[in-house]
This record gives structure tokens, sequence and C-alpha cells, in this order.
């Protein structure tokens, strides 16, 4: 079988220098595992497979060959318009289309309207199931069990080499995916993780991806992609001292300030880490991920900074995620303190997350029982700069004024050049150059936003919760990022499904099991 596998990273080609720098040497790093270990099971299995990223550089079908057997593309929610765009081509083309990702994981019955299968959870058995055509088109399928193998880095090399690497060498930017993990321990409505149960991968496993890594591709960076990194983590630490200090990979993660403690951060530092993304949320006592339970306001502030600090002396590298708009937010002091934060801390990395209801989470569910959620609204604006929701204790007009004012401190000359002349490593600085643009782009877009609630009733009442009919910024803006596929998506199909996985058992007599098939169909 001809098999194809396509990633996308964006929806859009790149307009100008800065975001061919932004897509070149930053985005293209954010290439997910599970495509790439779909691609290793097919090739094992005996396929002819072709693995391909789209982060902007080229037309996305270009990446792959135009006779396939099978295509799986994996997509973010933000980029599902071009998704069901390209998957009309291939359907069209008689190729069988399977959406895999975050976005078949948290609105798979708006996708299988395109998609002729759509995956929930996956392994190299399931992906077997498809390529021979055990499950008739359309339906929902799964393999109904915890993922509990992966392809080595060592075999998915090929496939980490066609979406890092730059003009086929790596660059000082280019990572190699890895888990150590899957699943989370925490519980936060917002997040797609919230339920899934946390499994550490075998020590050695990770041990094993290491040494090859030390040996083969000493200069790349590792990018752990785990929910919540180091949980375990003297075990985890332990099997990353496998590799003798001085050759150890360094390597990025995203964590719980609760986890990193300050008996541990020296452990951090001897294992090479180099960039670290703890949850900070709210200022109020949104989670217990901060370390900070029971604090609010300043005496929660007081802590989470003197934490960075302390965490800022043993890794170069650190991003604070925030999110801003939950409903224990309201008034200015969450801006305000955030703006503190940022001009306190020019090593940190800000990172403002706007609540997004994503299907299969607690926030979801609660936006939908009480009728927040913008239901005209296409998925491909769930991700900032936009609201998919209204928000608890903040109009429109006001709660982009304070997105406003934090990114103008953001991308403020002030914090770059403190940011430049800090004593960090130059990648970081570099990072640091890169993501400033971005913010740039993102804060023109804040503004024009802001502008047309205050110009345009019709738009303000729209994202005021009054009305029901799609703007038609919406539409053009769409179209602007689609380009010549905007026809592939026409105004009458964008209106999304907001239904997620059906709340069902797998049934042990589905037709596709009784034909032996080892992995599950949930729905047609």
């Amino acid at each position: 079988m001809r098999v194809g596998i396509l990633e996308l990273l964006v929806d859009a080609p790149y307009r100008g220098w800065p975001e061919y720098l932004y897509a070149t040497y930053f985005r293209r790093q954010f290439s997910s595992i599970m495509p790439q270990a779909v691609a290793v099971w097919c090739r094992q299995l005996g396929h002819d497979v072709t693995y391909a990223t789209y982060c902007g550089l080229q037309d996305p079908l270009t990446l792959l060959p135009d006779d396939l057997d099978v295509v799986f593309v994996s997509a973010y929610t933000q980029v599902s318009a071009l998704a069901y765009a390209l998957a009309k081509i291939f359907r069209k083309r008689g190729t069988l289309t399977v959406l895999g990702g975050p976005h078949a994981k948290s609105f798979p019955v708006d996708a299988l309207r395109f998609f002729d299968l759509v995956a929930g959870d996956c392994d190299a058995a399931l992906i077997d199931d498809i390529v021979k055509r055990r499950f008739d088109p359309p339906a929902l399928i799964s393999s109904g069990r915890p993922l509990a193998e992966l392809p080595s880095v060592e075999e998915r090399m090929p496939e980490i080499a066609a979406a890092t690497f730059v003009r086929g060498r790596p660059v000082a930017t280019s990572v190699v995916p890895m888990l150590a993990s899957v699943g989370c321990p925490y519980t936060c409505n917002f997040c797609v993780d919230w339920n899934s149960k946390y499994v550490p991968f075998p020590p050695e496993r990770l041990a094993n991806d290491l040494r090859y890594l030390s040996q083969h591709w000493p200069k790349m960076l590792i990018a752990f992609h785990d929910p919540n990194f180091g949980v375990r983590f003297d075990e985890t630490m332990d099997a990353m001292e496998c590799v003798p200090e001085g050759r150890r990979t360094g390597y990025i993660m995203e964590s719980s300030l609760s986890i990193l403690k300050q008996s541990r951060l020296s452990r951090l530092k001897s294992t090479n880490c180099v960039y670290c993304a703890p949850g900070v949320e709210s200022w109020a006592d949104y989670s217990n991920k901060s370390g900070a339970q029971g604090e609010y306001g300043e005496e929660k502030f007081e802590r989470v900074v003197a934490h960075f600090d302390e965490l800022g002396h043993y890794v170069a590298g650190l991003q604070a995620n925030f999110l801003f708009g939950a409903d224990s937010d309201k008034g200015g002091d969450p801006a305000a303190l955030t703006k503190e934060f940022i001009r306190r801390l020019p090593l940190v990395w800000p990172t403002i997350n706007i609540p997004t209801p994503f299907g299969g989470t607690p926030l979801h569910d609660a936006y939908v029982a009480s009728g927040r959620i913008l239901k005209a609204l296409p998925f491909a604006f769930y991700y900032n700069p936009y609201l998919a929701i209204t928000i608890k204790h903040y109009d429109p007009v006001d709660y982009y004024t304070h997105l406003i004012d934090m990114h103008e401190v953001i991308v403020s000359m002030d914090m770059l050049r403190r940011r430049l002349l800090f004593r960090s490593r130059v990648l970081v600085r570099f990072v640091h150059a890169l993501r400033t643009l971005a913010a740039r782009s993102e804060l023109a877009e804040f503004r024009r936003l802001r502008a047309l609630l205050l110009a345009d009733p019709v738009f303000r009442a729209f994202h005021e919760g009054t009305r029901d009919d799609l703007p038609d910024y919406y539409h053009h803006r769409l179209d602007e990022r689609l380009g010549r596929y905007a026809e592939l998506f026409p105004r009458p199909e964008r209106r999304p499904v907001l239904d997620g996985w059906p709340r069902v058992a797998a049934a042990a007599n589905d037709a596709a099991m009784a034909r032996g098939a080892k992995s599950t169909r949930i729905a047609t």
C-alpha cells in the first residue's frame, strides 16, 4: 500500500521574512511523535510510506504523492479547516482519509463530515486494522487501549530529520520529540489530559533513547512532549543520568511548579535541562500545579516569582504559562500582576492563553451547559487571539484591552533589550527574538479585534452572545488564511458540530471486531 502521513502545524503560508524565519527555525520544531510513530509502524508492516509536516513554507499538497491508498492527517483544532479541505481532495482521488491528533480527540463528530475515519486512542494494532481496511467508513475508531509502546528514537530518525532539519542538516533549533510518560495526575478543567491516567514508560526505554542521541546526535535538543514531565522525578532523573555528565543532550520540558521543588533543581542542571515551561495558570487559586495552594493574588505572586527566580539559577530558558479569563479572574488585578511578573523576570517568556472550550474537557461541558460557547464560530478560530466563549467577568472590549496591555509589555523594546542582554544561552536569546516577532503579530490582531468590537455593533453582539450569525470578518479571515483551499470549505459547512466522542462503551459485537479487527469501532 502507498501510505502518506501529513502533520499540519499551520493553516496558511508564511507572509514576509519574520514569518519565514519563525516557520523555518521555530514552528517546524513542533512536530508530534504520533505521526512519526504511524510512519514507522506502516513501514514495519511493509508499506511504501511518505511522511511530511506542513509549517507554511510550501503548498501542503506538494508534500505527498498523488496516488496514495491511505492518508493519515494529524491536525490541531486551529488547522482543522485546512485539514477538511485537503481531505476532500484526497477522497476525490480515491484515497482513504484518516484524521488523528488533537482535533480528532476534541471534535471527532465534526471531523467525520470530511474524513472517512477519525481515530482516538491509537497504537500499532489500530494502524494495521486501518491499512487492511477492517473498518467501513465513515466511523469513529479507537484502539480502546492506553498507549503502551512507541518506536524508538532511532526508528523514528528518518521522520525526525524530515520534520526538523533545515536543508538536510540539523540546526541549533532542531529538536527530537520524545515521551517519558503519557497522561497526567492533575485534573485541570481546560486540559484534554484531565482524565487520562498517568503512565510512565519503562526507564530503560528512555535510557536507550538518550544513549543513542548522545552517540549519534549530541548537538540536537530533546523536546519532551509529556503533559507533565517528571511526575516520578527521581526515577526519570535516574534514567537520564545513564549518560555520563558532559555527554548529556540538552532537553526542553513542561512541568508543574509543584514538581520542581528546590531540592530537585540541581538534578535538572546536571541532566542538562535547557528550557522549562511550568504552568502558573491564574493568580487565583485555580489549580494545584503552582505549588502555592491556598494562596491568592499578591501572596501567590510573590511565591511564584521567587520560585521562578530560583529556577533560573539552574535552567537557562524559562517559560511561564498563564490562563487569563478563567471564571476565577475578575477586575484589573490578574493583568496587573502578570505585567509585574513580566517586568520582574525578563529571563522568563510569558505565554498568556485564552480559555478555549476544547471538546472532551470539563471546561467545554461547563460552557455548553451555561450557553457560553459561540456556536457559529468555526473551529479554525479556537486559539489565540480569538475568543470562542463569553468571559464571565469581562465584556469583550475590556477583555481585549487587558490582553493588549499585557502583550504591549511582552513585546516592548525595553523587554526585548533586557532579554537579549541577559546572561543566557545564545539559542535562548535567538528564540526570544523570534517569539517577540510572533507576539507582535498577535498583538496587532488583538488591536484589530478590539477596534471591531468598538466600531461594529453586530460584531460586538456576536461576542456578547446575543447574536448567533457569524460576522463576515471571520469568513474573510478564514478565506485569507486558506487561500485557494477556501472554496473547499464553503460558508454553509463552517458552522461546527460541537459533539465529542460518543459516551458509549466499546461493543464486543461490533461488525469490524467480528471481521477480526483488533481495535474498536465507536460509531458510524
